[in-house]
Formats: C-alpha cells, sequence, structure tokens
C-alpha cells in the first residue's frame, strides 16, 4: 500500500485547506510530504526532500516542511533559514510533540493540521502577508517516490 492510501481524498483536502488558512496571512510557504518508508535518518530525508521541492527558493526563505513516514512512525519538520531565525530554538520540537500525540491516536490528519496552525501562526507574526505575496509553492501534499521499491 502507497503513502498516499493512508489518507482518503477529505484527509487530502483537511491537510491542504489547513496549509491554504495558514499562508493566507503570511509570505510563508508550508509542505507537507509523506512517505511509506525512510531507510535513513529522518532528519537527512527531510532536508533531501526540502530541496527537492525548490523550498530553499522562496524569497525570504520562510518555507517549513513537514515530512512523515507512515510505516516507520518517523516525523521531521524543517524551516529554512529565515523562519529559523526568528522562531524560539525549541519551537519545531513543540510542533512535533504536538503532532505525535495526535499521531498517537491515530489522528494524522487532525495532527498534521494542528501542527500546520501553529506553524503558521509563527509564520504570520514573523512574515505578514503583503499586498504583493503570491503562492511560490503547491498546497497540495507530496507523495514519495521510493515507496515501491
Amino acid at each position: 500500500m502507497s503513502a498516499q492510501k493512508y489518507f482518503s481524498e477529505e484527509n487530502k483536502l483537511q491537510i491542504t485547506n489547513a496549509i491554504r488558512v495558514a499562508e493566507t496571512n503570511t509570505s510563508g510557504e508550508i509542505r507537507v510530504h509523506v512517505e511509506k518508508r525512510c531507510k535513513e535518518d529522518v532528519l537527512d530525508r527531510a532536508a533531501y526532500i526540502f530541496k527537492k521541492l525548490g523550498m530553499h527558493k522562496t524569497e525570504l526563505r520562510n518555507g517549513v516542511l513537514f515530512y512523515l513516514s507512515i510505516e516507520d512512525h518517523k516525523l521531521a519538520i524543517l524551516g529554512d533559514a529565515g523562519i529559523n531565525q526568528k522562531v524560539p530554538e525549541d519551537f519545531w520540537e513543540e510542533i512535533k510533540e504536538l503532532l505525535t500525540a495526535k499521531f498517537r491516536e491515530g489522528k494524522f490528519t487532525e495532527g498534521l493540521s494542528a501542527g500546520i496552525k501553529k506553524a503558521g501562526e509563527q509564520l504570520k507574526q514573523h512574515f505578514p502577508w503583503q499586498n504583493d505575496d503570491v503562492n511560490e509553492l503547491s498546497d497540495e501534499i507530496s507523495f514519495g517516490e521510493k515507496e515501491e521499491k
């Protein structure tokens, strides 16, 4: 079963909507990437995906990636240089704990949505929406390419 099968169309829409709502108040960009397995260090894999998705190319370096490996129970949240300079040192760990608590209850969609909302609040505080703001990255969930190997 691929990672996409863990999320219904309604779940995907709820997560995508959480991204859109979070981004309405900020120039920051949020992405969610889900894979079935992660056979390497989760932060290394998330950094690779961050770059592959072009998240390091946002104008203000304010992208945030939520990376989830379903079957391995691995999670990473990466912020780009611009946002990392602004948020408290333990901020991503706080969000990770929020998600992990929801995931233990089997509430992946709710956990991701809550984490996205919290990240969006910080992005809004440090990178408020501007009149000339453009959506630099897709709001759609991306799914791993290495799943069936």
